[in-house]
């Protein structure tokens, strides 16, 4: 898998994610502590790059580790 193939699948897993909680784009940005914007560009057809630590405020915002935040099943 490259680069654009994995932010691609990480993309449309927070969106299923987001989705399945029931939390808009907003509210996930508020319980993970970062800006709306980021979480718009992270689920957006060209996603931008994430850092380690955005992913982990994710992941506990979800309630979920870090490995289930990245099944990309």
């Amino acid at each position: 898998m490259n680069r654009k193939d994995v932010k691609a699948s990480y993309s449309k897993r927070l969106r299923n994610l987001r989705k399945k909680y029931g939390y808009t784009q907003q509210k996930l940005a508020e319980l993970a502590e970062v800006e709306y914007k980021h979480i718009q560009r992270l689920e957006s057809k060209r996603p931008c790059d994430i850092k380690l630590s955005t992913m982990e405020k994710i992941a506990e915002a979800f309630d979920i580790s870090l490995s289930e935040l990245l099944d990309f099943k």
